[in-house]
């Protein structure tokens, strides 16, 4: 199971780290997703990082603003995210793909095994 928190209303310009805090076993060889949805919109891809944490992958709208980490002693994987602009407001999701130890992130939904009920951020202009 996975549980994010950290969301909240902020202005444009400020920063926010959401947290996603992971139960089980499989979390250390498991690859590690953030995506994002606006009502009426499909999930996107936000970032990603594999299992060790040494490839990660932005989609160009957040390259520079945001940062994708993990802690695989606590099991939980980060979002820090700077900069924020309006249309970065959106519910995130956290979201593992299990026993993934390829350094090739999966991008698209449908690769992703397990996800979190979502935490909403909203940036005001």
């Amino acid at each position: 199971q996975l549980q994010e928190s950290g969301g909240g209303l902020v202005q444009a310009g400020d920063s926010l780290r959401l947290s996603c805090a992971a139960s089980g076993r499989t979390f250390r060889s498991s690859a590690m997703a953030w995506f994002r949805q606006t009502p009426g919109n499909e999930r996107e891809f936000v970032a990603a990082i594999s299992w060790s944490g040494s490839s990660t992958l932005y989609t160009d709208s957040v390259k520079g603003r945001f940062t994708i980490s993990r802690d695989n002693a606590k099991s939980t994987v980060y979002l820090q995210m700077n900069s924020l602009k309006p249309e970065d407001t959106a519910v995130y999701y956290c979201a593992g793909r299990s026993l993934y130890v390829s350094n090739d992130l999966p991008t698209r939904r449908n690769e992703y095994n397990s996800w979190g009920q979502g935490t909403q951020v909203t940036a005001s202009s």
